[in-house]
């Protein structure tokens, strides 16, 4: 019997893709113990406003070096509150303005040790509305010494994964061979941006943040899945 492992960052409020990666998996990793990135979408991510993106970006307090569950988010700079006054104001016409804000606003404005406990939180939440049957599994909890392709693969072997579903993004530098000697199928999503309805009547913007369909589509996963055919 096949057992699908994938393995993400943590990230804030991600893109579409990254919630279709989590469906297809039968564990889905946070890989949180990887080194944090100000470019990585770690503790950023973008909107749909009139005017096209919006970013929204958490202020955090780290060090170099310092991995994604070792960074404080610097709540005490009222972020939450920018963060959705900014949703507010620019979905607030959605047809599932009401039940997705208040959904998100309940998750943000709890307490949370790091940055990664945050972005897995809130992760976590929407995939239950969802009703994704993904277990989950933070890598920092597997104890790994590895890096890099090493340490994905050291990952699915501990999870006991005959399958590795990756992001088209590494097939750059990862070596399939490495993969099938260890026992694993390497596998790629396949996820296509859909194009749904969006707000404005402007061009429509790929590398929004879930937020966006949310807002315009709420819980409705089977959209995605038929979209996607």
């Amino acid at each position: 019997m096949s057992k699908i492992v994938s393995i993400h960052q943590p990230n804030y409020i991600p893109w579409l893709g990254y919630f279709y990666k989590i469906a297809k998996s039968d564990i889905f990793v946070f890989l949180d113990d990887a080194q944090f990135s100000n470019s990585g979408a770690h503790n950023y991510h973008n909107i749909k406003t009139p005017q096209g993106k919006l970013r929204l970006k958490i202020p955090v307090d780290y060090k170099l070096g310092y991995n994604i569950n070792e960074v404080r988010t610097k709540d005490e700079l009222g972020w939450k509150k920018d963060h959705l006054n900014k949703i507010r104001l620019n979905y607030k016409k959605a047809p599932y303005f009401e039940e997705i804000f208040n959904d998100f606003e309940l998750v943000l404005n709890k307490k949370y040790k790091n940055l990664s406990e945050l972005n897995t939180e809130i992760v976590k939440f929407i995939c239950a509305k969802f009703n994704f049957k993904t277990n989950f599994v933070s890598a920092s909890e597997l104890n790994l010494n590895s890096s890099r392709e090493e340490k994905v693969i050291d990952i699915c072997n501990e999870l006991d994964a005959t399958i590795y579903l990756s992001g088209t993004g590494a097939k750059a530098y990862q070596v399939e061979e490495n993969f099938i000697n260890k026992g694993l199928t390497l596998e790629y999503s396949d996820f296509k941006p859909i194009a749904y309805k969006q707000l404005w009547n402007t061009d429509f913007l790929i590398s929004v943040s879930i937020i966006d369909f949310l807002m315009n589509y709420g819980y409705d996963w089977d959209f995605v899945i038929t979209n996607m055919k």
